[in-house]
C-alpha cells in the first residue's frame, strides 16, 4: 500500500486573507544620536570617537558625545550624601537594579557586602557611572561606615522595625538592604542605628528588594532634596 498524502487539509491550507484593518506598526527609534553635524565643539569633555561615529549610550542628552570620565566627574560634583549597601551572600539578582536606581537618584556610592561578583545585567551599564565599593564582611563594612561618620540604616521587617514613612532619615546615612528571601543578616541588624519597614497594604508579607530600595532612596530624596519633613 502506498503512503496516503492528503492535499489541502485544514492543517496545511493557507491562511485566509484578513480584510480587517491592520494596526500601524510603530517605527523603531534608535537610541542616541548619530555623528556630530557641523564644526566639532572644543574642550576636554568631548570624545572624538563619539563625535565621529555617534553616541548610542544610555545617558541623558546633556551628556551626548561626552567622554566617560567627564560624565563621572560632573556627577561627582553634585552627588548626594546617602550611600546604598546590599548584602550579596547568595549572588543576589536584584543588585543590578539597585545600582541602576542608585545612579538615577545620584547616590554617593553603592556598597556590595559579601561576594564581589554580582549580576550586572539589571544595571543597564549604569555601573560605569556609579562608584561601587566591595566589603568582604559585615565587620569591614561597619568599620568603613563608622570611620566615615555614616549612620547605618537597615531596611527590612523586624519586630523592632519602625515605619520608614515617619522616620526622619539622617542626611549622612547608608541604607542597607538584604537579599531576596533571607533579608538583612543578623550582623547588619545589630549594627544598624535603626531598622525601617515600608508600610504595605496587600496580602504579601514582603516586597522585592529592588523595589524596597527604590522607595527608601526616594524617601531620602524627598526629605533632603525637597525638604519634605515627616510627621
Amino acid at each position: 500500500m502506498g503512503e496516503l498524502i492528503i492535499v489541502n487539509s485544514v492543517e496545511n491550507a493557507p491562511e485566509p486573507e484578513s480584510h480587517e484593518p491592520q494596526e500601524p506598526q510603530e517605527p523603531q527609534h534608535e537610541v542616541g544620536v548619530g555623528p556630530w553635524e557641523g564644526e566639532w565643539p572644543t574642550g576636554d569633555r568631548w570624545d572624538p570617537e563619539l563625535l565621529e561615529n555617534g553616541d548610542r549610550r544610555n545617558v541623558l542628552d546633556q551628556y551626548r558625545y561626552w567622554k566617560h570620565d567627564a560624565i563621572v566627574a560632573e556627577l561627582d560634583s553634585r552627588r548626594h550624601e546617602f550611600h546604598i549597601a546590599i548584602e550579596n551572600w547568595q549572588h543576589d539578582l536584584n543588585i543590578g537594579t539597585v545600582v541602576r536606581t542608585a545612579n538615577a537618584f545620584l547616590a554617593k556610592e553603592v556598597h556590595i557586602i559579601g561576594r564581589r561578583r554580582w549580576n550586572r545585567r539589571g544595571a543597564m551599564v549604569t555601573d560605569k557611572y556609579q562608584h561601587i565599593r566591595h566589603h568582604p564582611t559585615v565587620d569591614d563594612f561597619v568599620a568603613w561606615a563608622q570611620a566615615e561618620g555614616y549612620t547605618i540604616i537597615g531596611i527590612d521587617i523586624f519586630p523592632d522595625s519602625v515605619p520608614l514613612e515617619t522616620f526622619d532619615l539622617p542626611k549622612r546615612c547608608v541604607l542597607v538592604f538584604g537579599q531576596e528571601g533571607p533579608g538583612l543578616s543578623a550582623e547588619v541588624h545589630d549594627a544598624a542605628a535603626a531598622t525601617l519597614s515600608i508600610e504595605q497594604f496587600g496580602s504579601t508579607r514582603s516586597m522585592n528588594a529592588a523595589s524596597a530600595a527604590a522607595i527608601a532612596m526616594h524617601a531620602w530624596i524627598r526629605r533632603h532634596v525637597f525638604n519634605q519633613r515627616v510627621s
